[in-house]
């Protein structure tokens, strides 16, 4: 495939105007096979998405996903909606042979997550899920630095996403806190998947885990009194993986003062990495081979000779923020699709998210260990 590809961008929330943002700027950035077209956007009211349409650059909007999907001038289909709604906006546009871009988690639970998986494969186009922490040119040095046997095989992983969104309680409640069931629900759908899956990237395939979770606000305030609230606000796991590594992860929305606590800490036989998303343009590397007179954390600040840096600016330092992750998944999903070679994460990695969210789910009902491969 060549010239163009005309988008079709469903959902103008927080997400809708981030992938507005990223598919105008990927064209500046960088060099992409195909040159993206936003075409169409669709939102709930036909007058709020002419609004976002007018707004974003988008050339026409309507308030009927199923024609946007439908519609002959959209290429490919971004879904940036709640999880309750990806199966099916999904599966149409991959039975019209249309290439789809979906935001995490994939499915509600792991069968509709195969689903959508097999549906994929069977329509033979590009799929991918949305994690783009996991892109920033710090996260993708640590790839390189452990692939590269710098700090040796990888022993214990430290990890957590934790937000403070829901701390207030007067924070009202909402669709995501009347889920109950599905790996949607509670920060473990909203805010876990997204350090699973820099786990699974960084370390590899998780074995087994235990979980606990927990609810902080037992009501939140509803439109006409206080609504219960049914999912968990916070939670861990102690994970298993295949390759002998142990970890620990933790999750929240009420974690006072954290704004984007997206931290990983990897130990290995050489050495260690550490990564926090609020501060997103330094990694900090220990080299334990360095004479005891100069050990410790060294930072490495982000610039030119890193992953996807160079594209948006030349001076080390400048930094990137969370646009260009958005810009770099763009740029990736543009690739998949020219070529028709698949690029991480696909719909089968989104499904193995799924997975993992899935066992904690069953590990904290049971209150035991639970095998990813018996979910």
């Amino acid at each position: 495939m060549t010239g163009m590809l005309r988008i079709g961008l469903i959902g103008a929330g927080y997400m809708g105007k981030a992938h507005s943002i990223g598919f105008q700027m990927v064209r500046t950035a960088f060099a992409p096979p195909l040159i993206p077209v936003c075409e169409m956007i669709s939102s709930t009211t036909a007058e709020g998405a002419a609004g976002h349409a007018a707004a974003w650059g988008w050339n026409r909007s309507t308030a009927d996903w199923r024609a946007l999907v439908a519609d002959p001038a959209v290429d490919a289909v971004i879904i940036a909606t709640p999880p309750r709604t990806h199966l099916a906006m999904a599966t149409a546009a991959l039975r019209l042979g249309k290439p789809v871009f979906c935001e995490k988690p994939l499915g509600c639970d792991p069968a509709e997550s195969r689903a959508l998986v097999e549906a994929a494969e069977a329509a033979g186009v590009a799929t991918m899920v949305g994690f783009n922490y996991i892109r920033t040119p710090a996260s993708q040095l640590a790839k390189q630095i452990i692939e590269a046997g710098e700090i040796g095989d990888v022993i214990q992983v430290t990890a957590e996403h934790v937000e403070d969104y829901l701390h207030d309680p007067k924070a009202p409640a909402s669709w995501r806190t009347r889920i109950a069931t599905g790996t949607e629900a509670g920060a473990l759908g909203d805010v876990a998947p997204h350090i699973v899956n820099a786990c699974l990237r960084l370390v590899g395939p998780i074995e087994s885990l235990v979980a606990d979770l927990n609810t902080v606000r037992a009501t939140r305030p509803g439109p006409q009194s206080e609504e219960r609230v049914e999912n968990d606000d916070q939670g861990q796991m102690l994970l298993r993986f295949a390759n002998g590594a142990t970890g620990s992860l933790s999750f929240s929305r009420v974690a006072a003062g954290r704004k984007m606590g997206y931290t990983y800490r990897i130990t290995g036989t050489r050495g260690a990495l550490a990564f926090d998303q609020e501060n997103q343009n330094e990694l900090w590397l220990y080299d334990s081979a360095r004479p005891a007179s100069r050990q410790g954390f060294q930072r490495l600040l982000t610039g030119p000779a890193h992953p996807d840096y160079l594209a948006f600016n030349q001076g080390v330092g400048h930094g990137t923020g969370y646009n260009e992750q958005i810009a770099i998944e763009a740029r990736d999903f543009l690739q998949a699709v020219a070529t028709g070679q698949p690029v991480w994460p696909t719909f089968r990695d989104g499904w193995e998210v799924d997975r993992v969210t899935a066992a904690a789910l069953r590990s904290a009902r049971d209150r035991a260990w639970v095998r990813i491969a018996d979910v």
